[in-house]
């Protein structure tokens, strides 16, 4: 399936290539960023590499990673959760992050150089539109990234897709408890900032169930400041996870 960007990919990708050139986290709080991680994860990552954490989780620990898993990281950024990932698979596993911004996967490709990472590549693609191959995954990650899609129920069809038979998601993500005003979901600077875009869990729920998927679970970790008035029962970060039935 091919899938064309529209202004929306167009505000985020703009938006996430200026972040190359910053450290800051998407939501630019005290929520986000590596400090969300156990640090023990991040003993052996340079501190400008973790420092440069886009989420607003930490999935890796939610992931439980096994040795010799392939892993698929969606909108995996400078890299920092494909290195995690890799150290935890191994050598006899596979890591793969998907992006659609030039800089930030030109980023990821020089850090894993840098650090020495085979066992990692990095895709240009979109979410909804994922440039891997059917039931070849493990485990599907992301961070604080599927909020971003407009097309939120194609990506929870690919990652059904990609997922092999008793495959597993783990993915650290912003939800809300009701749905965003107007006046936000007509903001595309909102949406390229992980707020617009984030929808209300039972309706994240819903449509990863629609797409297959089961044993959901939605666990908040915390609110933040995003800037706006405060709305109610506004944004917050949570970890999602859920399985592919097995065969």
């Amino acid at each position: 399936m091919e899938t064309k960007k529209i202004p929306i990919h167009e505000a985020v990708e703009s938006y996430y290539a200026g972040k190359t050139k910053t450290s800051t986290s998407c939501c630019d709080s005290s929520c986000c960023g590596d400090s969300l991680y156990n640090p023990d994860l991040l003993t052996e990552i340079p501190a400008d590499i973790s420092g440069f954490s886009l989420g607003c989780g930490d999935p890796i620990s939610l992931a439980a990673l096994k040795p010799g898993e392939s892993v698929l990281d969606l909108g995996s950024g400078g890299g920092l959760d494909c290195f995690l990932a890799a150290k935890q698979v191994g050598m006899t596993g596979r890591v793969i992050g998907v992006d659609m911004t030039p800089e930030m996967l030109a980023k990821a490709r020089a850090n894993a150089e840098r650090m020495g990472y085979t066992n990692v590549e990095f895709r240009t693609g979109l979410l909804e539109a994922m440039p891997v191959e059917d039931n070849t995954i493990d485990v599907v990650i992301s961070n604080c990234v599927i909020n971003l899609s407009p097309d939120k129920q194609q990506v929870f069809q690919e990652i059904y897709r990609v997922l092999k038979p008793g495959g597993r998601l783990a993915v650290s993500d912003i939800v809300t408890g009701e749905p965003m005003p107007a006046e936000v979901l007509t903001d595309i600077e909102a949406w390229a900032a992980c707020v617009a875009g984030a929808v209300p869990a039972k309706e994240y729920m819903e449509g990863l169930q629609k797409a297959g998927l089961t044993d959901v679970q939605v666990t908040p970790k915390g609110t933040f400041d995003i800037g706006l008035p405060v709305i109610p029962n506004g944004p917050f970060s949570a970890l999602i996870s859920a399985r592919k039935p097995a065969a």
